[in-house]
């Protein structure tokens, strides 16, 4: 009796010992899984679920700002998710884009690219801090727009022609302003002064708008910028239009002529126009690139985003991951080829 008193209490402890192993491997189960379908989600067809931000490399109230945030309003309407804009000025757009490649690739931390920054910039300078092939994930090309060499009325060109000569006939006189080191105004000037075998001191500014308001009082002599913010200068006076980037005159102010116009010869090798397109950080998920891919394509189809965006001199673009990637992938490699016209030292 003692013995099969002993063995049945035996035989109770080890299917309580049984039952309680097999209940926590159930509980870890269940946890995993869980865990698994509390992960997916912020993978898939629940993002976003708190706001995205786009990290911007320029102050506020200049035409990058203006592009992100018209963006981001929009997209956050058809993401129902708020999207809101962080200015990150300084070092040539690095700030911002050490605020991205930083982050968690989860699609809530974009950055607003622009031509300098992905391809200009990369194309000429050896001494960046990344490869924007391969620290990011491309999301969508948003928008393009041209640009206008602007003048101080103070100096005697009246067009690209004139200025280049004015350049060469006083080397140490004629300077003009850009938007910092490495910027699109920057190389885009430094190529054109190279091709006209013309001179010009370089002042960097941190902002479209500092130029233009040096260029209007005097101080700096002539720049080029955003068509949006040259316009209204051009048209009251203030500044002179030299040009207008591209092969086409603006119908805002007819009377400046195109770059293509120009008689230099070799003018024609570049068309300094700027892009801005978002990106993402390097290992965001397919599934959250290509939500983000399709709203910014919604924006840049809507025909009211259409016309506010071409009044304010923008051309919105609908592009794939892909497609924006080779984009910027030739475009280094055509600036690559300008490398050795390009002065960085000014």
């Amino acid at each position: 009796m003692i013995f099969f008193a002993v063995a049945c209490a035996r035989d109770k402890l080890i299917r309580q010992e049984t039952s309680m192993r097999l209940q926590k491997r159930f509980l870890f189960l269940v946890c995993g899984i869980s865990l698994a379908a509390a992960v997916i989600p912020v993978q898939a067809s629940d993002f976003p679920s708190r706001p995205i931000k786009i990290l911007i490399g320029f102050s506020a109230g200049g035409s990058t700002d203006a592009v992100a945030r018209y963006y981001a309003l929009k997209m956050g309407e058809m993401l129902k998710s708020p999207v809101v804009v962080e200015n990150k000025p300084g070092a040539s757009q690095l700030v911002a884009i050490r605020g991205t490649t930083s982050a968690r690739p989860d699609g809530y931390t974009l950055f607003m690219a622009t031509g300098s920054s992905l391809s200009q910039g990369p194309g000429v300078r050896t001494d960046l801090p990344y490869d924007p092939l391969k620290d990011f994930e491309f999301v969508a090309l948003a928008a393009s727009a041209p640009g206008a060499i602007i003048a101080s009325p103070r100096i005697p060109a009246k067009s690209i022609d004139e200025l280049l000569q004015y350049g060469r006939d006083n080397p140490d006189k004629l300077n003009y302003g850009s938007s910092g080191v490495g910027s699109a105004s920057h190389l885009q000037i430094e190529y054109l002064l190279s091709v006209g075998q013309s001179h010009a001191i370089h002042i960097p500014y941190k902002a479209d708008a500092e130029i233009l308001n040096a260029i209007a009082e005097g101080s700096v002599h002539f720049g080029l910028g955003p068509l949006q913010s040259a316009v209204p200068q051009i048209l009251n006076g203030k500044v002179r239009g030299i040009a207008i980037t591209g092969s086409q005159r603006s119908k805002a102010i007819p009377d400046v002529p195109a770059l293509s116009e120009a008689k230099t010869p070799g003018l024609g090798g570049v068309d300094p126009y700027t892009y801005y397109g978002l990106l993402a950080p390097k290992g965001t998920p397919p599934d959250v690139i290509a939500r983000l891919n399709a709203a910014v394509n919604a924006v840049s189809r809507d025909p009211e985003a259409i016309k506010y965006l071409q009044d304010k001199f923008f051309d919105p673009q609908v592009s794939t991951p892909e497609s924006f990637k080779k984009f910027v992938t030739e475009d280094i490699a055509k600036w690559r080829g300008f490398r050795s016209k390009i002065n960085l030292a000014n």
